[in-house]
């Protein structure tokens, strides 16, 4: 039998919040990214993506302090999308503990 893998996604927003969207638009806060990580280390879930909704569609950079915190906290692999636009940013994100990129279309 084939095991299943368990992999939340977190959704952040501009202000680093845990949002709840419905077809990512109407949003929902629901709490600290941090305080999430430490519930679903503890449901030992195979892998985290974080995915910052805004990043992209607003064309700023990953929020680098916020993700390294995040890490900080996981004892799991965490990926990471959103306002990965060039190979730099992506070294610092890798740099920051990130295992896994989701990267949309290059500029």
């Amino acid at each position: 039998m084939k095991r299943i893998r368990v992999i939340p996604v977190l959704l952040i927003d501009t202000n680093g919040g845990l949002v709840k969207t419905i077809k990512f638009r109407k949003r929902t806060y629901i709490g600290d990214p941090i305080n999430a990580v430490k519930i679903f280390n503890g449901k030992e879930v195979d892998e985290l993506l974080i995915l910052d909704i805004d990043a992209s569609r607003d064309k700023r950079e990953p929020n680098l302090p916020l993700i390294t915190d995040i890490v900080s906290e996981a004892f799991i692999p965490v990926s990471y999308g959103g306002g990965v636009s060039n190979i730099y940013q992506m070294e610092q994100l890798f740099h920051a503990g990130i295992e896994k990129l989701y990267c949309g279309r290059w500029r």
